[in-house]
């Protein structure tokens, strides 16, 4: 289901946002982060330096109030990401922070061969806010509740970030749509994923995908010295650092990130 807000009576589990036009020669799939919908990537699809690409931006299950799907962990969502990027031709995948982990499973598993950029992405558990961390691991003992609190001050960081107000009101009732339960456990599996004993950044650079790891300087977590360093020295992959404090790159840096999507774009055959 195509969708442009909230009035969609019935809501799917990967609904869709789509813009541009239906023959373009390229095409980009938008997995958004953990708590948002499609249109929070509605910035960076209006950049001038996407005009003429296909865009393509998903709700990932159990965020912003989409259904929960049956498999909420992120190799299931990476399963069913591949097939959205394969139905529409996606030369390009860029996600952001949850849904960069998707992104990073789309090509660590083998499912995606293109360019990816991975905004915000937590290659480990140490990468990740300490506040998030402990709302999930407190869920896990005490029910939903502290993830209820956490979801509640969501809506506050929104309105302090410097948004135009159209699109600051539609990611707070975004935001407001999550429900504490599925975010347990969409959380848990993530957190599981990224606590596992791989080195994510080793297995991104002997991918051979072409890669884009994008973060700003403070805000959105980060990497390691040693993530970074591997990161660095691989020949596929290009660190970018976007300058000051942001927190949802989306929305508060869109033209930087379309300018990396648009480079990401200059790569495919």
């Amino acid at each position: 289901m195509e969708y442009r807000g909230l009035e969609v009576a019935v809501r799917d589990a990967w609904e869709l946002l789509i813009e541009g036009p239906p023959g373009a020669a390229r095409s980009v799939l938008l997995l958004p982060g953990g708590a948002n919908a499609a249109r929070s990537f509605d910035l960076v699809m209006a950049e001038e330096a996407l005009s003429g690409a296909r865009l393509v931006a998903t709700t990932l299950p159990g965020m912003a109030g989409a259904p929960l799907s049956t498999d909420p962990s992120v190799t299931g969502m990476a399963r069913r990401a591949a097939e959205l990027a394969k139905e529409n031709a996606c030369d390009v995948v860029v996600g952001f922070s949850h849904g960069a982990t998707v992104a990073l499973e789309m090509v660590l598993s083998g499912q995606f061969g293109g360019p990816v950029v991975l905004l915000g992405i937590s290659l480990t558990t140490e990468d990740e806010s300490r506040l998030f961390r402990g709302a999930v691991r407190a869920s896990r003992k005490l029910g939903s509740w502290p993830m209820a609190v956490l979801l509640r001050l969501l809506p506050l960081m929104a309105r302090s970030a410097t948004l135009p107000a159209a699109h600051k009101k539609e990611l707070i009732e975004d935001l407001k749509q999550n429900r504490a339960g599925d975010s347990v456990r969409v959380c848990n599996a993530y957190l599981d994923y990224i606590a596992a004993r791989r080195d994510f950044a080793a297995e991104l650079a002997a991918s051979g995908n072409l890669v884009w790891v994008v973060h700003a300087e403070k805000g959105d977590g980060g990497l390691t010295d040693a993530e970074r360093a591997t990161l660095q020295t691989a020949s596929n992959v290009s660190v970018v650092t976007i300058p000051g404090s942001v927190f949802l790159l989306p929305d508060e840096a869109p033209q930087q990130v379309a300018t990396v999507i648009a480079t990401a774009l200059t790569q495919t055959t």
